[in-house]
């Protein structure tokens, strides 16, 4: 898989060309969460519309996968590159030895790091009377040219509509006559060190980065349908270290959010209220765990191991109702903080009306009910629902649930990746030349990008 020869220009995290509609290609993903990695190989191959999901030119075919339990990582973020670097080269060497390639790039995603949200609009005199595509390239510019920020990496910046003379909601107005083009513009961004330590500890396994992508809009690619995107809904991942949010408008990602509490601090929990192994509280919480009650907890016996002083395991039988008592609250922290970071943003319209659930945490029983509850009130006409990854070919069973919606949403990312608009890059430097090592090229794209 040969590079894409990308460039960076400060403040922005490296940018990928589009995929060619009509080209086949081989892509490497890699998910990194703080419980799991997820390493991905596919060929895309191009396709009809009409055969696939609305917006994706290609079906994609996984060829290998890597799993691998998470080290190094916490909150979304990598607090120990060694570690890390190791549970990274694992899950790679896995799929490289189920696909028979050898990598040379990845797609990589962040979770952590604060992402957040900014807005830009901008306006530009139309010199010719019909809108040329000079026109909608000066006025993306414009919006483009105060999103970066000291100390924090641009992840994605995306118009969301153009207006001309003051109307509205135009798709695409090149040809269009008039006189004042103006743009909105939604930029996702994060803390540069969280994206620095990340990419730097993918490049010690020897593999250039082709894209930083946030998780809640790979989730998004991955497990919406195109009539949600267009008509508004907030997709919510539950993942180990962090819950992110990304709210849907339009066809358009319009507000990304995070906060590190995730399905970690219910095992946590469990593993403290039960006075358990924190392995043991996890498997207890997949097995039998449950975010609502039931008439039959009180009746239901499970046996949690408890350690003794000669440290051996010890079984304490309780009813499973002590395990939803410790795990309900915990859930409802985290959909009670996710309600209310939406409603400062004022996005709660939009939770109201629909959200998709994705990441591992939302397989616990009883969730979507208690997301209903939460997030759409009792009176509400709203649906939640769990998100799977959509229209992808040959991943395993134990792949296609909740879990793996961003390791597939990577895969989507290259098909829209010509949305992302950024400033021009005559100031950036080639991020990868295939002659230097991976120190050099990481600590040049430090030193000139921040």
């Amino acid at each position: 898989m040969s590079s894409s020869g990308n460039r960076v220009t400060p403040g922005l995290t490296p940018r990928m060309r589009p995929l060619s509609a009509r080209k086949s290609a081989t892509l490497s993903v890699l998910d990194v969460g703080t419980n799991k990695i997820v390493c991905l190989i596919a060929q895309l191959n191009p396709v009809s519309e009409t055969e696939v999901l609305r917006g994706r030119t290609h079906l994609a075919r996984v060829l290998g996968i890597g799993h691998q339990r998470s080290m190094g990582v916490k909150g979304g973020i990598v607090v120990d590159l060694e570690a890390a670097e190791r549970a990274i080269r694992q899950a790679v060497d896995a799929a490289e030895r189920m696909a028979k390639v050898e990598l040379q790039s990845v797609i990589v995603n962040l979770t952590g790091g604060r992402l957040a949200s900014q807005r830009f609009a901008a306006h530009v005199a139309v010199r010719g009377g019909a809108v040329t595509t000079g026109d909608v390239g000066r006025v993306l510019d414009a919006a483009s040219a105060h999103a970066t920020r000291p100390g924090r990496a641009v992840l994605h910046a995306l118009p969301t509509g153009f207006s001309l003379d003051g109307q509205r909601g135009l798709l695409d107005p090149a040809g269009m006559i008039g006189e004042k083009l103006g743009v909105d513009m939604h930029v996702v961004n994060s803390d540069a060190g969280a994206v620095r330590n990340l990419m730097l500890a993918v490049e010690r396994c020897h593999l250039d980065i082709e894209a930083v992508v946030s998780t809640p809009y790979a989730s998004g690619l991955s497990a919406l349908v195109d009539d949600e995107a267009e008509m508004g809904a907030v997709l919510i991942d539950l993942g180990g270290g962090t819950t992110s949010m990304g709210v849907f408008a339009g066809g358009h990602l319009v507000h990304a959010d995070a906060f590190a509490v995730g399905g970690h601090h219910v095992t946590m929990d469990i593993a403290r209220g039960l006075s358990t192994r924190v392995s043991a509280a996890e498997r207890l919480k997949t097995l039998y765990g449950a975010a609502i009650s039931s008439p039959s907890d009180e009746r239901e016996i499970i046996s949690v191991p408890q350690v003794d002083d000669s440290e051996q395991d010890v079984p304490n039988n309780v009813p499973k109702s002590h395990l939803v008592h410790i795990i309900k609250p915990r859930v409802e922290e985290i959909l009670e903080l996710a309600r209310g970071r939406l409603r400062e943003a004022g996005f709660a319209a939009e939770a109201g009306r629909r959200v998709i659930l994705t990441g591992g945490a939302s397989q616990l029983t009883g969730i979507p009910e208690l997301a209903r509850r939460i997030l759409v009130g009792e009176k509400g006409t709203g649906q939640v629902r769990i998100g799977r990854p959509l229209g992808i070919k040959g991943l395993p069973e134990k792949a296609k649930g909740p879990a793996f919606s961003a390791s597939v949403g990577l895969l989507v990312y290259p098909q829209m990746a010509h949305v992302e608009h950024f400033e021009p890059r005559s100031s950036g430097y080639g991020l990868r030349t295939g002659t230097d090592g991976y120190f050099t090229r990481v600590g040049r794209w430090i030193r000139d990008s921040f």
